[in-house]
C-alpha cells in the first residue's frame, strides 16, 4: 500500500556554488534523502510544488532532477499521480554507485578506498588457508577470462567471480560476506573499466600473478601482487571518469 507523502523537512536549499547543473545537485540530493531511510519503497514522494519550494528551484529544475532518477530506475513518475519510489534500497545499489561513479560522490570514493585494503588482506589469507578446490577454481575463472576473447560481459562475470572465490579462499566468514556486500561495486567498477578497455590482458595478466603467490602460498607476495592489481584497476577506472565526468549531469533530457 502506498502511504502518504512524507515531510521534506530534512532539506535545505540547494547551494550553487558547485561545478555541477542545478538540476544535478538536486538529484543528488533527492536521492541522499531517499537513501536515509526517509521513503519506503513504494511510497509516494512530495509533490514537485512542494519540492521546489523546500529547495529554494524552479519546478522545471525539480522535473529534470526526477527524470534523472527515472533513467537510473530509482524511481516512478506516474503522470497525474505522482513519484514514487520504485524499489528496495538494497536493489538500487547498483544504479546508486554508477551514479556516484559518474558525480564523483564521496560516498563512492569511500567505497573504492575500502574495497582496495580489503582486497589486499583478504589475498594475504588466502595465500596461507587456499586449498586445492580454491585452485581449482580460481585457475578455471583465469581461463575463462581468456577465453572471453573481446566479450567484456564474460571478462567481468569471471573477474568478479575471481575475487569472491579469493575471499572464500582467505577462509574468514566475516570478510567474505563483506565481499559478497559490495559485489555491486566489484561489477560496476570492473563493468565500466571493461567495456572502455581495448585490451583486456592487462587485467588478466594481473590475476595471473595474484594466482601464482597464492598457489605458492606467499602471503606477501600475494599482498603486493593484489596491491599492484589495485593500483592498476584504479588508474583504469579513473581514466574512464575522466573522458566524460558530466556525462550525467549534460546528456539527461
Amino acid at each position: 500500500m502506498n502511504g502518504p507523502a512524507p515531510a521534506f523537512g530534512d532539506l535545505v536549499p540547494v547551494d550553487f556554488d558547485r561545478r555541477e547543473t542545478i538540476s544535478t545537485e538536486v538529484a543528488r540530493m533527492i536521492l541522499d534523502y531517499l537513501l536515509a531511510g526517509n521513503v519506503q519503497p513504494g511510497a509516494k514522494l512530495p509533490s514537485e510544488r512542494k519540492l521546489a519550494v523546500v529547495l529554494g528551484v524552479g519546478r522545471s529544475v525539480i522535473r529534470e532532477a526526477l527524470k534523472s532518477l527515472t533513467l537510473l530506475g530509482l524511481v516512478d513518475v506516474r503522470q497525474g499521480d505522482g513519484t514514487y519510489l520504485k524499489s528496495m534500497t538494497s536493489d538500487l545499489l547498483p544504479q546508486i554507485i554508477e551514479w556516484g561513479l559518474w558525480l564523483g560522490a564521496k560516498r563512492t570514493r569511500d567505497l573504492v578506498e575500502a574495497r582496495r585494503y580489503l582486497e589486499v588482506v583478504v589475498a594475504g589469507l588466502a595465500a596461507e588457508r587456499r586449498d586445492e578446490s580454491a585452485l581449482h577454481d580460481l585457475r578455471d575463472l583465469i581461463a575463462e577470462m581468456e577465453q572471453a576473447g573481446g566479450d567484456a560481459d564474460r571478462f567481468v562475470a569471471a573477474d568478479v567471480a575471481f575475487h569472491l572465490r579469493v575471499a572464500e579462499a582467505a577462509g574468514n566468514e566475516t570478510l567474505h560476506q563483506i565481499m559478497s556486500s559490495i559485489r555491486s561495486l566489484l561489477q560496476v567498477w570492473i563493468s565500466r573499466v571493461m567495456h572502455a578497455a581495448t585490451d583486456f590482458e592487462p587485467s588478466r595478466s594481473e590475476h595471473v600473478a595474484i594466482l601464482r603467490a597464492i598457489e605458492s602460498r606467499d602471503p606477501h607476495v600475494a599482498r603486493a601482487a593484489m596491491e599492484d592489481h589495485m593500483t592498476s584497476a584504479t588508474e583504469r577506472l579513473e581514466a574512464t571518469l575522466a573522458v566524460h565526468p558530466e556525462f550525467v549531469a549534460s546528456s539527461v533530457p
